[in-house]
């Protein structure tokens, strides 16, 4: 049977020492390379992290898959498994446009999926050593000391609320929700790493995060944090899961009025 103390144990020392690569190679020269988009950069930090991540979670877990950004599902028998009843999802540097010039907005993100649900999850911020953890049925966590959403009651108290754009075109489908949002006086902010943004819901400092086209390595150790603080975390249609087109996350209590506004913006069923 799995111990999930022990599992996020593991996902806590494999976030960590991707935190230490990340910040072992700071003003060093980079191997910058586009994916892609010229915009969509990877660097030789993300394959060092990713690797690392690898390593720690198969001392303890060999067979199990691991899904991560760059490797996709690895070359193992166990990674050539999309289905796998436990499957580990990870994105080893997150805000790598950040992190490539410079901006100290990046993290290392891990989670464990048990039949595609997350159980647990750490998201560290090498930048501010700052650990987020979250266990499924248990609680959201910064440094050991527990974590809630904020009590904003509606957009317009006003919320603060983070967003981000995909590398590509259809990222300015995203300007007309943005657009909606300034009209009623809504501080926006675009920090660059899904991962944290999730996080700074789940300990209250943004009210609310919405994006399209997510990967589910940006969203899966995060959108547990939130659920486990308190929080809420759907797709366009209000169903509670993070691997639709559009992810929405906030403190739960103004998220039906986000919802409406979104999904009006995108085109009423959000693209899905």
């Amino acid at each position: 049977m799995l111990d999930l103390q022990e599992a996020l144990a593991v996902a806590v020392e494999a976030a960590r020492t991707a935190g230490a690569i990340h910040l072992a190679h700071v003003g060093r020269p980079l191997d910058i390379r586009s994916k892609s988009s010229s915009s969509d950069l990877v660097t030789e930090v993300d394959g060092l992290a990713e690797a690392a991540i690898r390593e720690v979670i198969a001392r303890r877990y060999p067979d199990h898959a691991v899904l991560g950004e760059e490797e996709g599902l690895g070359q193992g028998a166990a990674d050539g498994a999309a289905d796998a009843p436990l499957r580990w999802v990870v994105d080893p540097l997150d805000g790598t446009v950040n992190y490539a010039h410079g901006f100290p907005v990046y993290c290392a993100s891990v989670a464990l999926e048990v039949r595609g649900e997350a159980v647990v999850g750490a998201v560290f911020d090498p930048s501010r050593q700052e650990l987020f953890t979250a266990v499924r049925g248990g609680s959201a966590l910064l440094n050991g000391e527990r974590l809630t959403v904020s009590a904003t009651p509606t957009l317009t108290t006003p919320a603060l609320v983070s967003t981000g754009f995909p590398y590509d075109q259809s990222g300015g489908r995203n300007l007309a929700p943005v657009q909606a949002l300034l009209r009623l006086g809504v501080p926006i902010r675009r920090p660059g790493a899904a991962a944290l943004d999730l996080c700074n819901v789940a300990c209250g400092r943004m009210d609310a995060y919405w994006e399209t086209g997510l990967k589910p390595w940006d969203a899966a150790a995060g959108s547990l944090l939130v659920q486990e603080a308190g929080g809420r975390v759907t797709d366009a249609q209000g169903r509670p899961t993070p691997g639709g087109e559009v992810l929405i996350a906030s403190n739960g209590h103004l998220h039906a009025e986000l919802l409406t506004l979104l999904r009006g913006a995108l085109g009423g069923g959000g693209g899905n």
